[in-house]
C-alpha cells in the first residue's frame, strides 16, 4: 500500500522543482524595472507572478477541486501600464511549464514540452490563490517567492508550499535554490528541496531530486545550551525584533551571535541542525503573521523531531483564515531547548512590560 499523500507529495516537489529553476533564471537574468510595489512597499518581482502561475497551474491540473491560500493575485498585471511585465510573466511561467518531464512528473499536471497556456489563463491561475482559508476541507498554501528582499540580494529565499486538511498541516515542501547543500561546505553545491509528510519524517533532497538525507534536530543539554545553541532570525529588523531576540540570547547566555537569513530557509536549516531554534518576535502591535510564511516550515520542524509555537507556547492556528490570527510570535527549536527558550521569552517579554 502507498503511503499517505504519496501522490500529494509527488506533485508538490514536482511544482516547487519547476518554480524553484524558473525563479533561478529570473535571478540570471534579472531586467531593471521588472519589479512592481506592493502596497506595503516590500518589492515583488516577475518571479512571484511567474512562480505563482506555474505551481497554480500544477496543482489545478491534479487536484482540481482543491482551493489555494496564495500571496498573490494579478490585478496589477493586468492593468494598461503592465503590459510589458505581464507579457515577461506569461513568457517565465510557459517556459517553466514546458521543461523536460523529471522523474515522477506527469504531463497530467499540465507540464512537459507543449504544454502551454494563455495569457488568460494563466492570469486567472495566478487569482485562483486568493481563497480565504477556514477550518476544514483540504486546502494548499503558498508562497511562491518568500524572502523577496533576499531574492533580489542574491542571498536566501524559499519557494513554499504546503497541504493542509481540516487546517492540519500534512505536508510541506519547500525549495531554496541558494543554500548549500552541505552546510559544512558553504561555498560548495548549491540548491536543496526540503519535504516532510505527517507521520513519515523530514528530508532533503538537492534540486534535481538526488542525495536524500533525513534530518534530525539534535539534542541540547540544557547545561550546554550556552555554548551549543544559537538563533536563526530575519535579516530584516522590520519582521523580526532583533533587540528582544538580543535580550532573550542574553538571559540564555548564548554565546553565538545570530544567524541571518530570509524566508522560511531558516527552519531548513534549523531541520537539519544548524543553529538549534528560531525566534520570531512581530515589531509591532496588531501584526499578523501569514499562513503560508509558516505552514510547510513548521511541519518540517516538527517532523524533524523538533518543537514550534507562538511565543506564549500556544499551538499555531492554521484555521483562521489567512493569517495566524492572536498567535502572537513564532518559537521553532529542538524538543530539548523548547521550554527553556520559550522561559527566556517570557522572562524578556515581562521585562518589557515593566519598563512600559
Amino acid at each position: 500500500m502507498s503511503a499517505l499523500y504519496s501522490n500529494e507529495k509527488q506533485v508538490a516537489i514536482a511544482a516547487v522543482r519547476r518554480a524553484c529553476i524558473l525563479t533561478n533564471s529570473v535571478f540570471n537574468k534579472l531586467v531593471k524595472n521588472e519589479t512592481l510595489t506592493k502596497d506595503d512597499k516590500s518589492p515583488v518581482t516577475v518571479g512571484d507572478y511567474a512562480a505563482q502561475a506555474v505551481i497554480n497551474t500544477i496543482l489545478s491540473k491534479a487536484f482540481p477541486d482543491d482551493p489555494i491560500v496564495g500571496e498573490e493575485s494579478s490585478s496589477d498585471l493586468r492593468t494598461p501600464s503592465s503590459s510589458s511585465l505581464r507579457s515577461r510573466v506569461i513568457e517565465l511561467a510557459n517556459e517553466a511549464l514546458q521543461h523536460d518531464l523529471a522523474p515522477g512528473d506527469s504531463s497530467a499536471w499540465g507540464i512537459g514540452p507543449g504544454a502551454t497556456q494563455s495569457e488568460g489563463q494563466l492570469l486567472e491561475t495566478i487569482d485562483r490563490g486568493s481563497f480565504a482559508g477556514g477550518k476544514s476541507g483540504r486546502m494548499w498554501t503558498l508562497d511562491p517567492i518568500d524572502g523577496t528582499k533576499g531574492f533580489l540580494r542574491g542571498g536566501q529565499y524559499a519557494v513554499c508550499l504546503a497541504l493542509l486538511v481540516d487546517s492540519r498541516v500534512e505536508l510541506g515542501v519547500i525549495g531554496c535554490p541558494n543554500l548549500p547543500v552541505d552546510p559544512s561546505k558553504p561555498d560548495g553545491a548549491r540548491g536543496c528541496l526540503f519535504i516532510a509528510v505527517r507521520g513519515q519524517g523530514a528530508e532533503q533532497l538537492t534540486l534535481s531530486g538526488s542525495d536524500p538525507k533525513t534530518l534530525s534536530i539534535p539534542a541540547i543539554a540544557s547545561e550546554d545550551i550556552s555554548n551549543s545553541l544559537s538563533f536563526l532570525e530575519s535579516v530584516e529588523a522590520a519582521h523580526s525584533s532583533h533587540g528582544f531576540n538580543s535580550r532573550v540570547s542574553d538571559i540564555l547566555g548564548l554565546a553565538t551571535s545570530p544567524v541571518r537569513m530570509d524566508s522560511q530557509a531558516k527552519y531548513c536549516c534549523l531541520a537539519r541542525g544548524e543553529g538549534g531554534a528560531y525566534l520570531r518576535m512581530p515589531t509591532g502591535a496588531g501584526y499578523r503573521e501569514k499562513i503560508w510564511d509558516h505552514a510547510p516550515g513548521s511541519l518540517l520542524v516538527t517532523e524533524a523531531g523538533g518543537a514550534i509555537s507562538d511565543s506564549r507556547g500556544q499551538p499555531l492556528d492554521f484555521g483562521l483564515g489567512r493569517d495566524l490570527g492572536e498567535n502572537f510570535g513564532v518559537v521553532a527549536a529542538g524538543k530539548s531547548v523548547q521550554a527553556d527558550v520559550l522561559a527566556a521569552v517570557k522572562k524578556a517579554g515581562e521585562e518589557e512590560k515593566s519598563k512600559a
